[in-house]
């Protein structure tokens, strides 16, 4: 065993990291301790009711269209929240202490008010989804799609894309639903991260670069569209791979720097922070000798590596957004303006 002077003694119960997903990359970014609690250590966080919600919704905009497009109605769709929710409470039991009243007396009907508001809240979402695209026009080639590459470098890249929009002429549209509101302009560049990520997935898939990326933001009733190139996307692979390079060089260090942010008041892990006053956890991993930038995955002592920018470029003047009640939706049919 090898201890490291900031966290204690290793273990062997770990294993290192091996692939890189969108969120994982963010984390990264955002604050490599993070990374490291999450993917190294493995530590538990709560269920939040905001992800949660989050999850019921993505269901059922996924679900509903296993019905006829004839019968995809805003009624129909709200009354698939509780089902979905339902569904997912049997599969996760403890779920059900997001909405329990503790000792304060009023039992059940407390958590009953507390339950109706929170799904009621999931069902506006829902509806507002019909003012940004028109689910009967659609139908979507694939639904929470898992992708995985690899690239040369021995980096795997992973993901699931919420849905895939084919046109008759073969133009793909990837799409995803966002729960909270769309960022402000100066930030869609961090928010477009994750959908050019999943392009360059599919591109070194199939071949073809996605003809548009667009989010769905249902809390703010927002869409936001870009249209990459091969540039684009070459650019985005760079960045992994420096991302990948950093994210090794700590994990055979040992060495996660904290990087306190305005993200830090919703951390789950606090109390293990420097930043604020803990300390983290020993650290699991044997400390090993470096490996060249770039080596692959399956080298010797092989784990991640890389070095962090904030997205995979700037939006640019092709990002565009759009609010309600200008619509998004509709059956995809190659590039252009995006009416219901």
């Amino acid at each position: 065993m090898v201890s490291h002077p900031a966290t204690g003694t290793a273990s062997s119960q770990a294993s290192p990291p091996n692939s890189l997903s969108p969120s994982r990359a963010a984390d990264f970014m955002q604050c490599p301790l993070l990374y490291r609690f999450r993917v190294i250590d493995k530590l538990p966080e709560k269920p939040t009711p905001a992800a949660t919600r989050g999850t019921v919704v993505h269901a059922v905009l996924e679900r509903l269209f296993d019905s006829p497009a004839r019968e995809r109605s805003v009624p129909r769709a709200r009354a698939m929240v509780v089902r979905e929710w339902e569904r997912l409470l049997a599969r996760r039991p403890e779920l059900a202490e997001l909405f329990t009243a503790g000792d304060e007396g009023d039992g059940g009907a407390a958590d009953d008010a507390e339950l109706a508001h929170w799904l009621a809240e999931a069902e506006e979402l829902v509806e507002r989804w019909f003012s940004l695209e028109d689910p009967t026009r659609l139908e979507p080639a694939e639904r929470e799609l898992f992708v995985e590459a690899r690239l040369e470098s021995g980096l795997r890249l992973r993901g699931i894309i919420d849905r895939v929009d084919v046109a008759p002429t073969g133009e793909v549209r990837i799409v995803d639903y966002k729960t909270g509101k769309a960022p402000r302009p100066e930030y869609a560049a961090g928010a477009l991260f994750q959908m050019k990520f999943y392009a360059l997935v599919l591109w070194r898939l199939r071949g073809t670069v996605p003809r548009r990326l667009q989010l769905v933001y249902l809390g703010s009733g927002d869409v936001l569209t870009y249209d990459p190139d091969e540039d684009d996307l070459r650019g985005v692979e760079r960045k992994l791979l420096a991302l990948w390079d950093a994210i090794r060089r700590a994990t055979e260090t040992g060495e996660w720097r904290p990087r306190r942010g305005p993200l830090c008041g919703w951390c789950a892990h606090q109390a293990l922070c420097p930043e604020f006053g803990g300390t983290p956890p020993p650290y699991p991993l044997m400390i090993q000798p470096r490996l060249p930038l770039g080596a692959p995955e399956d080298a010797p002592g092989g784990g991640p590596g890389a070095g962090a920018g904030e997205d995979g470029g700037a939006a640019g003047p092709e990002a565009s957004r759009t609010r309600s009640p200008e619509p998004a939706g509709r059956e995809w049919d190659g590039p252009g303006p995006t009416p219901r």
